[in-house]
This record gives C-alpha cells, structure tokens and sequence, in this order.
C-alpha cells in the first residue's frame, strides 16, 4: 500500500513538475542571455491557455494543432514584448528592468481580464479521460498525464537539439558566455535575444496549453503562482543552465504533490518558497550551478 502511494505521487509529481519545468526553462534562457527575470513570463503561459481555449472552442482543432498554433503565438507575443518593453532599457539598472518586467506582467493580466473578463472559463476536454493501472496495482496513470509527460520530454529534447546543434543555438551559447566577445565574432544580438525569447515563450505556450487541457478551467490570473514558482524551480537547479531548469521543476513537482499527500495541500506553496530561502542561503547557485568567481 505505501509503495503505491508513492509511486503514484511520483507520476503526479513528475506531471506537475514537467510544466514547471517548461515555464522554467523560459526564465533561466532569458536570465542566460541578458540576465534578466522576466517575471512577465508567468502570464505568457497564461495567454497560451487562453489561445488554446480559443483555438479549440471557436475553430475547433484538435490538441496538437492547437498547442502548435498556441506555442508559435507565444512565441511572437514574447518577441513583440522583447522589442517593445526589454530591448530599450537593455542597458540601463537592474531595479529598471525588474519594475518594467512586474509592469509588463500586470499589463498583460489586466489587458487579459479587460478584453476577456475575469470569470473562470472552462478549457474544452481535448483527451480521452482514461487510467491506465501500474504494475497491476491500485496506483493509476491518467492519460493526461502521458500526454503531459510525453510532450514536455518531446519539447525538452528539440530545445536540447536547437541548442547544441544548430546556429540559432550556437549564437545563443556565445552571447551566453560573452557578449562583447559574440559580438565582435559577426553574432547578430538582438536577433539572438530576439531567436531566446521567442524559444522560452512558445514553451510557456504548450505549458498553458498542457494544463488547460488537464485542469479544465483557465483565468486571466492563472500565471502568477505558477509563474513563480517556475523561478524557484529555476533557482532550485541553477538559474542561467537549461538542465537545472528541468531538475528544479520536477524536483519542486513531486515535492509538491508528496506534501500534499501527507495531507499538508494548504502549506505546498509555503513549503516551496521555503526550499527557495534555504536554497539561496545554502547554496545560492543552485544545485547544479557552479560557483564563479570574479575579479575586483
């Protein structure tokens, strides 16, 4: 009985963290670049519900045509907010960015409940609400959840090849570790910030998308704790390193839900910021960060 408790806290867990970590995964690329933390981010997420929900009610397309269309909007949305709201205070305080990242989150939540109302609206179900039992025991897998956990790895794995094996993930890497130096090698920088933010918000997108389809209800203020809890899962793992964006995010996902089982649901986000704090005092770089030093 226990061991099938904890396998199947482990399948939620590992379900929940896999859209944690897609949110994350937007986050540590931008803070890897420019060094910037787009607390915007978290409501891209949501506008890729709200498209998901569109696409899916007003014309009708399947789950994959919808998630697709919904990450390449994402995608242009996080380009447009780049260029309009990022790139003209590039070079200016951190304080600067910060508050012009918080303004564009509340401008994107209000723009959102203006336009769409603020009432909770229910995402079409899109999948077969089957379970699928576990080593013949009482333990199931809901088919959401390999859709979840299929795509997420599907998505992981195409940002890895992007990454490491093209020149958009190349000129990305460069910029990463010396901008000047990129620069003066024929790197285009606003095209490479541009090319990162694009790739971090389409994935938030097929996050919205992935927890409308599973929770069956979105609202315009749905990408904040999520949102937040994306850069903790990023600052968990080592903000600024793609693998510890996705060791953090199921990390803080099965944390989550094994919290909840014992019957603690109330204090799951207190126990996340928590980890937060006692991750910042014991090991500021994350776990998979690396300590750097710097000369004075």
């Amino acid at each position: 009985m226990i061991m099938e408790e904890i396998i199947q806290q482990i399948v939620n867990g590992v379900s929940l963290g896999s859209i944690y970590a897609l949110i994350a995964l937007g986050y540590t690329m931008v803070y890897g670049i420019i060094k910037l933390i787009n607390f915007a981010h978290g409501d891209i997420y949501m506008i890729g519900a709200y498209v998901g929900f569109a696409l899916t009610t007003f014309l009708k397309l399947g789950f994959f045509p919808a998630l697709i269309l919904s990450m390449v909007i994402c995608a242009i949305l996080g380009v447009i907010i780049e260029k309009v709201a990022y790139k003209p205070i590039r070079n200016s305080t951190r304080i600067a960015a910060l508050i012009t990242a918080i303004s564009v989150s509340l401008f994107l939540e209000y723009g959102m409940m203006y336009f769409f109302k603020p009432d909770t609206r229910t995402f079409p179900s899109l999948l077969p609400d089957k379970q699928i039992k576990i080593f013949n025991t009482d333990a199931v897998l809901d088919i959401k959840n390999v859709y979840i956990i299929v795509v997420t790895i599907s998505l992981m794995l195409l940002l890895q090849y992007v990454i490491h094996r093209t020149k958009v993930g190349k000129a990305m890497r460069a910029v990463s570790l010396d901008r000047d130096a990129a620069q003066l090698m024929g790197i285009d920088i606003n095209k490479t910030i541009s090319n990162t933010f694009a790739i971090g918000s389409a994935l938030a997108g097929a996050a919205g998308v992935l927890v409308g389809t599973y929770y069956n209800s979105i609202n315009p203020l749905m990408g904040v704790v999520p949102g937040l809890k994306a850069f903790v899962a990023a600052v968990i793992g080592g903000i600024g390193i793609i693998p510890g964006a996705v060791f953090g995010g199921f990390f803080l996902g099965i944390t989550e839900t094994t919290i909840s089982s014992l019957g603690g649901s109330l204090y799951k986000d207190a126990v996340a910021f928590a980890i937060l704090i006692l991750v910042l005092l014991l090991k500021p770089n994350g776990f998979l960060g690396k300590d750097v030093k710097e000369k004075v």
